[in-house]
């Protein structure tokens, strides 16, 4: 793993507990094959950063089920509208690698957007149908762009499992079904909404509200 960025690991980083940050598909598959060449399964837990309680008990949720933690952190402009918060989004990759630190997370992947999609992309992905009755039709392209990534997430770190929080629920089914269709060889696990202590879900653009909206919010 000499051409991996390693954050607070041994020379030994299969029997470590530090965190490896890894910014390419072929060092995410590099470290994925040497952690299954130990004997161990993955779990990938997609995000798009700016993480919070909730992306933490994912990580948790994968490391209660013996799974080495891969999370991924990268915002997707894909699944963003022409006149949503993509350049607002929240960005924090070095409080990212923190949390996920101190969780016990093993590996960061942390892609450029050339990474993810080198050149001009053909080829994505649509589950439809079920998203009719969701958002779909008042978010044209969204669901498609969030198939297209996590495919494709899936895809670069092959786990054996992968972690969503059920606040996302219309995201999940959809996940559920593509891999279900498309016979795909990984688990989707739903995890608990996480909330604030007064209920409010847990989520990134929380911090967005004013001290009104947030009120308004519960």
């Amino acid at each position: 793993m000499s051409a991996v960025n390693q954050v607070n690991t041994s020379s030994d980083p299969i029997e470590d507990t530090g965190l490896l940050v890894v910014r390419t598909v072929a060092d995410l598959r590099r470290c994925v094959a040497e952690f299954r060449k130990a004997g161990r399964t993955i779990g990938l837990v997609p995000t798009m950063g700016a993480l919070h309680e909730g992306h933490v008990s994912l990580v948790k949720g994968a490391l209660d089920r013996g799974d080495v933690p891969v999370t991924s952190i990268f915002v997707n402009p894909t699944q963003f509208g022409p006149k949503e918060d993509f350049s607002a989004y929240p960005r924090d990759e070095e409080g990212d690698f923190a949390k996920l630190r101190e969780a016990g997370c093993r590996i960061a992947y942390a892609p450029s957007k050339e990474e993810m999609y080198p050149g001009e992309q053909l080829t994505t992905v649509t589950v439809a149908g079920i998203t009719d009755g969701l958002c779909g039709p008042l978010r044209p392209g969204h669901f498609q762009g969030v198939a297209t990534v996590v495919a494709k997430l899936l895809l670069m770190a092959m786990p054996d499992r992968a972690y969503f929080g059920e606040k996302d629920y219309q995201q999940l089914q959809v996940i559920k079904r593509m891999v279900r269709d498309l016979a795909m060889p990984f688990e989707i696990v739903g995890m608990p909404t996480v909330r604030e202590a007064d209920g409010l879900a847990m989520s990134s653009r929380n911090r967005y509200l004013s001290t009104e909206e947030r009120a308004k919010a519960l």
